[in-house]
């Protein structure tokens, strides 16, 4: 029997369905990857027949269509007051990114550390935050330093166990096949350690990031005379809804943007997780 009369056998007997199976068509996949946007959209929406049937008044909740004017009309304003709080979260999740991680590892691989450090640290994540705040005003000021660590205390130790979490998952069997090749400490953790807890660590990061926002705007309210919080504060307290809205939607951008450079780094550093990603 030929080639061909095989191919031709082996194509009969499989079912036409799974024959036909393969990439979604391009519609499926462009409403696959635009969901995020079209739910945004469905909760606009939802806002707007909320103010408009219900006949909501406008200084509990103002209508959609006067939010982003609102923002155009402030802009000189919450673009000033936006680049303060935006200093404040990258500087506090970048410190945040530099402690947490390489603590995570030394309580991970050492058990003299973690005996030392590791009821230290969640004595610390047990005290309020909000409590602290008022504290770090009176030590630090109302400059920036104070924002700066309120930001990185309540976005340590979500990334801590992260670390802790990923530097631990790699199975020691795996460690031992390494060392029975001859691999030096170095290369196990370069090319087996560090890359099986990227994953993990990068979780972290993500739940992080979307604090890193919330502990700006939390510090901001305790004390300051700038940024997103004390704009809030001046609209809550004059009942300007939609200045208080603008903010919100300000917010929601920097946090978006935030968690998305987290996303696209990772996205870099980890290739072998698109795959997965995918399916």
């Amino acid at each position: 029997m030929s080639v061909e009369l095989i191919s031709e056998d082996r194509t009969k007997e499989v079912p036409p369905a799974r024959r036909r199976r393969g990439r979604p068509p391009l519609f499926w996949r462009v409403t696959r990857e635009t969901l995020p946007v079209w739910v945004f959209f469905a909760l606009i929406a939802a806002w707007w027949a909320a103010v408009a049937i219900v006949k909501v008044p406008a200084f509990l909740l103002p209508p959609p269509e006067d939010v982003l004017p609102r923002i155009w009309e402030s802009r000189q304003s919450l673009t000033n007051h936006s680049l303060v709080t935006i200093q404040e979260i990258v500087m506090g999740f970048g410190l945040s990114v530099v402690t947490a991680i390489p603590i995570g590892l030394l309580i991970a691989l050492s058990l003299t550390a973690k005996r030392m450090l590791y009821p230290l640290l969640v004595f610390i994540q047990l005290v309020p935050k909000i409590a602290v705040a008022p504290l770090f005003v009176v030590w630090l000021g109302f400059g920036l330093t104070s924002k700066v660590m309120l930001t990185l205390l309540l976005t340590f130790f979500p990334l801590l166990l992260a670390s802790i979490a990923g530097f631990q998952i790699l199975d020691q069997r795996l460690l031992f096949l390494t060392r029975s090749m001859g691999a030096t400490t170095w290369q196990t953790f370069r090319y087996l350690r560090f890359p099986a807890a990227l994953p993990v660590i990068f979780g972290g990061l993500k739940t992080s990031a979307t604090i890193a926002a919330t502990a700006a705007i939390v510090a901001e309210f305790v004390g300051s005379n700038k940024g997103l919080g004390y704009i809030l504060l001046q609209g809550t307290a004059n009942l300007d809804t939609t200045l208080v809205f603008a903010v919100l939607f300000l917010l929601t951008i920097i946090g978006l943007a935030l968690n998305t450079i987290v996303e696209v780094v990772e996205y870099i550093i980890t290739p072998w997780q698109r795959g997965q990603a995918k399916t």
